[in-house]
């Protein structure tokens, strides 16, 4: 029965693509609807049923999906945008996680520093659900570069904040300037291994694509890549996010001590490797939404609410925000990157870490653990349902001036 459910969600996947193009139905909200049916609706797959895979699952298909976001983007067109990347990534993770910290605080009951942690939880997007809608959605270069940065920056943020408030109520400090620290080196420290994998593997790569069987030799460097920047506590995330940057733009990164050591120059990837890329993260992409919507509690009620109430009001905090620091934007970019705040596996994967801390302290270290999980994992479903349905609507309106602006072209 599990192979044929396995086969039948690629069709599926397949079909609810073609939908988003002409109807413009959101595939990814269908699949995780597809997740839910066969989660905690009928029970047919719980989340018990996928402990021991799921967290690895879960990592690979968002190594995958910034790797191949890395391929995909030009660096000058990164040089040309970056100051409003910067600006948007840090001021709305700053404005979204104060806004939960003060809901948390005042409407859920936490104490202040679960309510900021729990704000650090959901702070970022997730890259796993915006970069697939983007890529589906006719958005400028600008819109398109700034979502798929800010993705990958903020989940780094995510998780290094999250991190040290844990470490805090290990310690029994929370030390502003250790937190601003562990930040800033898991970002640079990471991108610059990413950079460094890069360079390696590309300057090889015409020898390479000589051995047999050898497409899948790239990925096995990335799982390296990933596994090594982890392994030294840094985001392997922004390492597989930077380490595609390099592949993509090997012109940019050809240094001069390769020919001092008689290397080849950096090789670019090939259209067929990156076609087989493509088709990876098409097949990941489908099972981690599924997955998604299998690990979407339903049995807590009033955590489902205050997900509600969280994500309502991070929507409306990020219009706002967009609004005055994307006064120079048209109207469409906008709107486009004030919807595109889902949240997904860095959050899901953070939620379940106080429970863990409390249970191996055999005491309470971290108050509110679990209304802390049950919470943003409600978050995570009803920040993607929000999403998903903005998305529908923006994307005919998109469509819309599309053709108005076509139609007032071609007018004698």
């Amino acid at each position: 029965m599990i192979y044929i459910i396995l086969g039948l969600l690629i069709f599926c996947a397949h079909l609810f693509s073609a939908w988003f193009s002409r109807r413009r139905i959101p595939d990814v909200l269908l699949l995780m609807i597809i997740g839910i049916v066969i989660g905690p609706a009928t029970g047919w797959v719980s989340p018990g049923d996928l402990a021991s895979i799921g967290p690895v699952f879960a990592s690979l298909t968002l190594l995958f999906i910034l790797f191949d976001s890395g391929l995909d983007m030009r660096l000058d067109t990164i040089r040309s945008y970056w100051t409003g990347v910067v600006q948007v990534t840090f001021l709305s993770f700053l404005t979204a996680m104060a806004t939960v910290a003060l809901l948390g605080y005042y409407y859920i009951g936490l104490e202040l520093t679960p309510a900021l942690m729990l704000g650090s939880m959901v702070g970022g997007t997730a890259a796993a659900i915006v970069i697939p809608l983007i890529a589906q959605m006719r958005v400028s270069q600008r819109t398109r570069v700034t979502l798929t940065l800010e993705s990958a920056i903020s989940g780094v943020l995510c998780i290094v904040t999250t991190l040290s408030f844990i470490q805090g109520f290990k310690d029994g400090s929370q030390t502003p300037g250790i937190v601003i620290g562990r930040v800033l080196s898991s970002l640079i420290i990471a991108l610059l291994l990413g950079v460094a994998g890069g360079i390696v593997w590309s300057s090889f790569m015409h020898r390479i694509r000589r051995l047999q069987n050898s497409m899948f030799l790239t990925p096995a460097f990335i799982f390296v890549i990933y596994g090594c920047t982890e392994a030294l506590g840094y985001s392997g995330a922004l390492a597989a996010l930077a380490f595609g940057l390099v592949m993509g733009n090997p012109d940019y990164f050809s240094p001069s001590f390769l020919s001092r050591f008689k290397l080849q120059p950096m090789t670019p990837l090939i259209e067929t490797e990156k076609g087989f890329f493509k088709e990876l993260v098409f097949i990941l992409k489908t099972y981690f939404f599924v997955y998604i919507g299998i690990c979407i509690p339903f049995t807590n009620t009033t955590a489902l609410l205050y997900g509600l109430v969280i994500a309502a009001a991070l929507f409306v905090v990020r219009f706002i925000l967009i609004a005055i620091v994307g006064r120079k934007n048209t109207p469409d970019d906008r709107l486009t990157v004030s919807m595109m705040i889902p949240k997904g596996l860095v959050s899901a994967v953070l939620a379940s870490m106080p429970e863990v801390v409390n249970m191996q302290a055999g005491e309470t270290i971290i108050p509110g653990a679990t209304t802390i999980k049950h919470v943003t994992y409600a978050v995570i479903f009803c920040s993607i349902c929000i999403c998903s349905i903005l998305v529908l609507v923006t994307s005919r309106r998109l469509i819309k001036n599309e053709n108005d602006l076509t139609n007032e072209n071609t007018l004698p």
